[in-house]
């Protein structure tokens, strides 16, 4: 990947993270409201008819016909999203946005580390070196930084 693709891809990535950051601090806000339950079905309730606008607008590329060619457990992201959802809308009311926020990267990080080791879901493999062994370490510190 060249240079100005690869920074592309992670202001995106740097663009979801700070989404990330302002979609669960809104969340808590409507959570503190209506409960946790029914935050995090209004939350999934908006995303299915935006997501539905943007399909039957004929903006966004779907191809139906080849949902079968997917292996069922693979579907279930979308359960994964309700609990992470749930456990966001759950944790940034007690903990704070910045605190919540940075105990989600780490879990993150190390399992993406694990993911890519393993090349789970078709990924290509990057094996889990002493190099990442020491960035998670420093994460780790840079979290306990935040968290005091």
């Amino acid at each position: 990947m060249n240079l100005s693709g690869e920074l592309f891809f992670l202001a995106v990535a740097a663009l979801a993270g700070l989404l990330m950051a302002v979609q669960g601090s809104m969340n808590s806000v409507v959570s503190r409201a209506i409960g946790v339950s029914g935050a995090t079905f209004i939350v999934h309730l908006t995303a299915t008819l935006v997501m539905a606008a943007v399909i039957f607008s004929g903006a966004g590329r779907t191809a139906w016909e080849k949902y079968d060619s997917v292996p069922w457990y693979d579907y279930l992201g979308g359960v994964i999203g309700v609990l992470i959802t749930y456990a966001v809308v759950m944790s940034i009311p007690k903990l704070g946005a910045a605190v919540a926020t940075t105990a989600i990267i780490v879990g993150q990080v190390l399992t993406a580390c694990l993911l890519d080791h393993f090349g789970f879901f078709g990924l290509e493999k990057a094996p889990f070196t002493w190099m990442r062994f020491f960035g998670l370490v420093l994460l780790s510190i840079g979290a306990k930084l935040i968290l005091n």
